[in-house]
């Protein structure tokens, strides 16, 4: 992406994040709190759902099982801008790759930020009970809370001597998210019985000279984050080639790329 972040990100919070809605799902989900932008997005492939003993994670099953895939993210898990999106790119590789048979839970949300994320992970029981039963789980967020700051910096609101506290602020509220989320999704489902993979905030796009730090900032909390917790990360930067025409939701190369990175990982826990 060649345009600023702020800008970039701006365009779509401005447009009511509707390029963030096409081609989804109309179901509605509670969260336990108040209605949110965008759409929720669900989708579930081959077989039906498996019951967990007492609520606990089921280990990894042997090949010819079934896994159930629990996606977690904004527009970007949910697929927006492509025909599909790295969350089922990334189920067909783990089909190839093991022979299970793969169910999709996409809980993916056009336009969520981090705290929506941690609310509907503490308090939405749908969203706790189907990771408590997740074999697999991917999680990425941050690039709407970043989004957000910069609209600020770009309105001249962001206030601070250098106009950048809200950019400050939203660095330091995202790492801390970041950490409850991972905390609360290790709660429910252990990285020594589940297959946990981020890629962070889903891809890296470039960013200008005010941006750049405060971008840089988020990646390396998140690297050392999924360091800490045992989880495994990959970082995606997409050139213009991986963008589609809005220019801030990958195509279908560009969530290629992000389920490539996620396949290299491998399988182990």
């Amino acid at each position: 992406m060649v345009r600023l972040l702020g800008i970039a990100v701006l365009v779509v919070l401005s447009a009511g994040l509707t390029a963030c809605s096409q081609g989804t799902e109309s179901d509605a989900r509670s969260k336990g709190e108040s209605p949110q932008p965008g759409t929720v997005h669900q989708a579930t492939t081959d077989a039906a759902e498996r019951d967990t003993e007492d609520g606990a994670a089921a280990n990894p099953p042997d090949d010819a099982d079934t896994w159930n895939y629990v996606a977690l993210g904004d527009s970007l898990a949910a697929g927006v801008g492509a025909r599909q999106g790295y969350v089922d790119r990334y189920a067909e590789y783990l089909r190839e790759d093991t022979g299970a048979r793969v169910k999709v839970t996409n809980l993916g949300v056009s336009g969520q930020t981090s705290p929506q994320l941690l609310r509907a992970l503490r308090n939405d029981p749908s969203t706790r009970r189907a990771l408590r039963g997740a074999e697999v789980v991917t999680y990425n967020i941050g690039i709407n809370d970043l989004g957000q700051a910069s609209g600020s910096y770009e309105a001249e609101t962001c206030g601070g001597a250098q106009g950048e506290r809200c950019l400050h602020a939203a660095v330091v509220e995202l790492d801390e998210n970041w950490n409850a989320i991972t905390e609360e999704i290790l709660s429910l489902s252990s990285p020594d019985k589940t297959i946990i993979r981020t890629v962070g905030l889903g891809y890296t796009p470039h960013a200008g000279r005010v941006f750049e730090p405060y971008l840089k900032q988020v990646n390396r909390n998140i690297a050392t984050s999924a360091d800490e917790s045992n989880i495994s990360y990959a970082e995606v930067s997409l050139g213009e080639k991986g963008l589609g025409p809005d220019g801030l939701h990958p195509d279908e190369s560009g969530y290629e790329k992000i389920a490539n990175e996620l396949e290299e990982l491998g399988v182990g826990n």
